[in-house]
C-alpha cells in the first residue's frame, strides 16, 4: 500500500516558491539605496548603525559615522531612521576634530568593555569634557601641553591615581580615533604617562592569620548567642511543637531571628576570608560563586559581577583553581550545614526557594547570599562591608579583599612561580604578573656578584684550561 503524503496546500502551508526565481526578489527587498546607511548585529543585543558622513578631502572616499545601539533590530532601524531624518552627520576634518567630539564618539562606539570599565571610562571622559583640553583640536595636541594639563590637575587637588586615569582615557580615545581614521596622526603615541603608583602592598603573614582568627571567633560568638531554647525546639518533633503556646513560640522565634542571621553572616565571612586568602580571586568573582562551582577541591571561576551586572571574569576566560584541603572542607561542611537548616526550616527563611521531594525547602545556588535560603545573590558592596567588619575585629583597618589577592600573588612570585601566579590570579598574560609583582622576586644580584668576584680573584690562579680535544685528520 502506498502512503499518500498531504499536499502543502491541504495543511494550509504557503506554496513553495522557486529558490532561483525568488532570490532576486529577496535581494531587492533587502537592498537600500545609497545614503540610507547600514546596520548589523555585532553580537546578541548589540547593533552597529553606519551612516555616510562626508568625503575625505585627501583620499576622496566617503567617511562613515558608526553608532552602537543596544536592543533589538527594530531599535537599530529606528535609530538609523532618526539619524537620517536629522540630516547627514558631519564629521569635521582631521585637523579640526576636537577632543570633546572624539570623547563622545569613543564612548558611543562598540567596545568589549566590562560594565565597571565602562563606568570608569565614562566618569573620566566627563571630567575631560569639562576641561579646557576638550575644546582643543586633537591633532594639535602636544606632549608638552598634556604635561602642563597633568600638572594643573595635580595643583587642583587631583590624586596621582586620578591624574593617571584621565591620561589613560585620553590616550585610549586618541588611539581609537587614529585607528578609525578620524585622525591622520596620533599626537600622544610616544608620550609616557605619569609615573606608576608604588608597588601594591600585600598583607603580612601575621595579618592574614589575624583575619582568619577573627572570622573564626565571630562564628564561635554567634553560636554561643543563639538561644538554647529555640535551638532545641528546632529539632523537636512536630507533635511537641503543636502543643506549645503559639505566642511563646512566636516570641522566641522573633528573639532569635537576629541571632541566627548573625551566625549565618559570620559563617559566610569565615568562608569569604578563607577563599580570598587561598584562591586569590577578585571580589567580583567571589560574590558570583555558586555551590556547583566546586568539584572536590577544584574551583571553577567562570563568572563575575561588574557594576552590579553578572558577566564573565575580567580576563574574559574561565579558569580553574585548586583549593587547599582545609578551604575545600570548610566549603563542603558549610554547604551541608546550610542545606540541613533550610530543609528543617529551623530558622525563618527569607526568600525561600522551591520545595524538595519531601516537602522541605531546598538550598539555593549562591554561596554568598542575603537570605537564609541562598536564593538571592549578595551585592559586591555588601560583601565588602562584611569583610570590613572582620578586619575591624582583627584590628587591621587597612586590610581589603584585594590586598588578600596581592598576598597570594606575592607568596607565589617570591618563590619564583610566575606562571602559577598568573594562572591563579587570572591574568591574561604573564607580563602583567611580572609588571605588578616583580619587586618581590627573590634577589639574585648577590649571587651574581659573588660569581663575578670569584672570576676576578687573582689569588685563585687562572681558570682551568678546557680539556684538549684530539681532532682526527681526514687524511689519516
Amino acid at each position: 500500500m502506498t502512503a499518500v503524503l498531504p499536499s502543502p496546500r491541504s495543511l494550509d502551508m504557503p506554496p513553495v516558491l522557486d529558490t532561483a526565481a525568488s532570490a532576486p526578489a529577496r535581494r531587492r527587498r533587502r537592498r537600500r539605496s545609497r545614503g540610507e546607511g547600514t546596520q548589523r548585529e555585532r553580537r546578541p543585543g548589540v547593533w552597529e548603525v553606519r551612516l555616510p558622513a562626508d568625503v575625505d578631502p585627501v583620499t576622496g572616499r566617503t567617511r562613515h559615522l558608526s553608532v552602537t545601539v543596544h536592543g533589538t533590530e527594530a531599535d537599530a532601524t529606528a535609530t538609523r531612521i532618526r539619524l537620517l531624518a536629522t540630516g547627514r552627520p558631519i564629521i569635521p576634518p582631521p585637523d579640526r576634530v576636537t577632543v570633546g567630539f572624539l570623547l563622545q564618539a569613543w564612548l558611543a562606539a562598540d567596545h568589549p568593555w566590562k560594565p565597571s570599565t565602562y563606568v570608569g571610562y565614562t566618569s573620566n571622559a566627563r571630567a575631560l569634557a569639562c576641561d579646557p583640553v576638550a575644546e582643543r583640536p586633537a591633532a594639535a595636541l602636544s606632549p608638552d601641553e598634556i604635561r602642563c594639563r597633568l600638572a594643573d590637575w595635580r595643583d587642583a587637588g587631583a590624586s596621582d591615581a586620578v591624574v593617571a586615569a584621565r591620561f589613560r582615557v585620553l590616550r585610549a580615545c586618541l588611539t581609537w580615533a587614529y585607528n578609525e581614521r578620524l585622525l591622520d596622526t596620533h599626537p600622544l603615541r610616544l608620550m609616557r604617562g605619569p609615573h606608576r603608583s608604588p608597588p601594591r602592598q600585600a598583607l603580612a603573614d601575621d595579618e592574614v592569620r589575624a583575619l582568619l582568627l577573627a572570622a573564626e571567633l565571630r562564628v564561635i560568638e554567634a553560636h554561643a548567642n543563639i538561644p538554647h531554647r529555640l535551638a532545641s525546639e528546632g529539632s523537636s518533633s512536630p507533635g511537641a511543637s503543636a502543643n506549645r503556646d503559639a505566642a511563646r513560640v512566636n516570641a522566641a522565634a522573633a528573639e532569635s531571628s537576629a541571632a541566627w542571621r548573625r551566625l549565618r553572616v559570620a559563617e559566610q565571612c569565615l568562608l569569604l576570608v578563607r577563599l580570598a586568602a587561598d584562591s586569590g580571586a577578585r571580589r567580583g568573582e567571589l560574590v558570583a560563586l555558586r555551590f556547583d562551582d566546586l568539584t572536590g577541591r577544584v574551583l571553577h571561576i567562570q563568572r563575575a559581577v561588574s557594576a552590579g551586572q553578572l558577566t564573565t571574569p575580567k580576563s574574559g576566560h574561565t579558569r580553574t583553581v585548586t583549593l587547599g584541603a582545609d578551604t575545600a572542607d570548610l566549603w563542603h561542611r558549610l554547604h551541608d550545614t546550610w542545606a540541613e537548616r533550610v530543609a528543617r526550616a529551623a530558622v525563618p527563611l527569607g526568600g525561600a526557594g522551591p520545595m524538595g521531594a519531601a516537602g522541605a525547602h531546598v538550598l539555593g545556588p549562591w554561596v554568598f547570599s542575603s537570605d537564609s535560603g541562598h536564593w538571592r545573590r549578595l551585592g559586591s558592596e555588601v560583601l565588602g562591608h562584611r569583610f570590613e567588619a572582620v578586619r575591624d575585629a582583627a584590628g587591621i583597618p587597612d586590610a581589603t579583599l584585594h590586598r588578600l589577592r596581592h598576598s597570594v600573588a606575592t607568596f607565589l612570585v617570591s618563590q619564583g612561580k610566575i606562571l602559577e601566579a598568573q594562572e591563579r590570579l587570572g591574568h591574561a598574560d604573564p607580563s602583567t604578573t611580572l609588571r605588578e609583582y616583580s619587586h618581590v622576586l627573590p634577589g639574585r644580584d648577590a649571587v651574581v656578584a659573588d660569581a663575578i668576584n670569584d672570576y676576578l680573584d687573582l689569588t685563585a690562579g687562572p681558570p682551568a684550561a678546557p680539556a684538549e680535544t684530539t681532532h682526527l685528520n681526514r687524511d689519516d
